[in-house]
């Protein structure tokens, strides 16, 4: 996945039920909003929601109806996806095929 001029890859982390997110140059804590704009901005997502936070920033979106959380932890520019619930859970690997696939 390409985002902007940057390479993006994407770990599914199974002991963990994360996606893991690889940026070469990750974005800048007050960039991280535009970024998950950006990085969701597909026909299969639905926005809701950004929160900040003092270490931890997340975008709450919408995929086949259940939630999931985009987070990104600034001092280590980490970057993943979580899901919100059993449910999402199982679409884990689902989300993940498509986020490599398109």
């Amino acid at each position: 996945m390409y985002l902007g001029n940057e390479m993006t890859q994407i770990q599914f982390d199974i002991d963990h039920q994360l996606l893991l997110i690889l940026n070469d140059v990750p974005p800048q804590d007050d960039d991280f909003e535009l970024w998950a704009s950006i990085f969701l901005h597909h026909d299969a997502f639905s926005k809701c929601e950004f929160e900040q936070g003092a270490d931890v920033h997340l975008m709450r979106f919408i995929y086949k109806t259940q939630r999931f959380n985009l987070n990104f932890e600034h001092y280590s520019e980490s970057i993943w996806i979580t899901a919100d619930g059993i449910e999402a859970e199982t679409l884990l690997p689902e989300l993940y095929q498509y986020l490599i696939s398109n």
